[in-house]
């Protein structure tokens, strides 16, 4: 059964303070305040991992400069990055990140970066002031290999919620539609994973994962054994 504790256990979590170390894997997530949805549409989606791309640099880059309908996102050579990010999800409401800093405060630098970036986005797009967020970004520490390959299941299974909302509680009821709506949903690195030719290829970086990997040709497998056998 997967953890019916999981958000408690992050609320404690997310209490202390981290120090952010390299090499080590942390989970960061955020949420709209009062749980608001903060993507309303996919090209608020798609605009949310151009940011997650365009803003792992310590480059600086000017995205309000960029054409998106002249100019291909993707295309920018991104040298000095900051963060090696090796899994997301995007739910309308929240979002969730898996990712590793190359440099000192490179987390913090990242997500001041990204948060910025996108809600200056959706304030213009919305017409609306203020901020978007619950707060600051929350994360926790990957501390073990068991733990970071439930993270890692954890987020790319979250979609799932969409179409079975108690899954986290009492497990999924039907794998087969599971992993085919996640074959299906975009805003996930769940689909580069499953090796999906895509310009958001480019936002992770599998070889910094691939050594936790049993088998990545059955991937899918492995998120659902990792999850229900770390959450006994």
């Amino acid at each position: 059964m997967p953890r019916s504790c999981l958000g408690e256990y992050n609320s404690v979590m997310s209490i202390r303070k981290i120090i952010f170390e390299k090499e080590q894997f942390y989970h960061i997530y955020n949420r709209g305040n009062s749980k608001q949805q903060i993507f309303q549409s996919m090209r608020d989606e798609e605009r949310f991992m151009e940011i997650l791309y365009l803003c792992n640099t310590n480059s600086p880059i000017n995205i309000r400069n960029i054409n998106r309908d002249t100019e291909n996102i993707y295309s920018y050579n991104l040298d000095d990055k900051i963060v090696t990010i090796v899994a997301y999800c995007l739910m309308p409401n929240h979002f969730h990140i898996l990712l590793s800093p190359i440099n000192e405060n490179g987390i913090q630098l990242f997500m001041q970066k990204l948060s910025t970036a996108y809600v200056m986005y959706y304030n213009k797009k919305y017409e609306r002031t203020g901020s978007l967020f619950e707060g600051k970004f929350k994360s926790t520490h990957a501390d073990s290999d068991d733990y970071l390959r439930y993270l890692f299941s954890y987020i790319h299974l979250n979609p799932i919620k969409i179409i079975e909302s108690s899954w986290k509680e009492s497990g999924i009821k039907n794998k087969q539609k599971a992993l085919e709506f996640l074959k299906k949903y975009n805003s996930s690195s769940y689909i580069d994973w499953e090796n999906v030719k895509r310009n958001e290829n480019l936002i992770i970086k599998k070889e910094a994962f691939e050594q936790y990997l049993d088998n990545s040709k059955e991937l899918s497998k492995e998120l659902i054994y990792w999850l229900y056998n770390y959450a006994k």
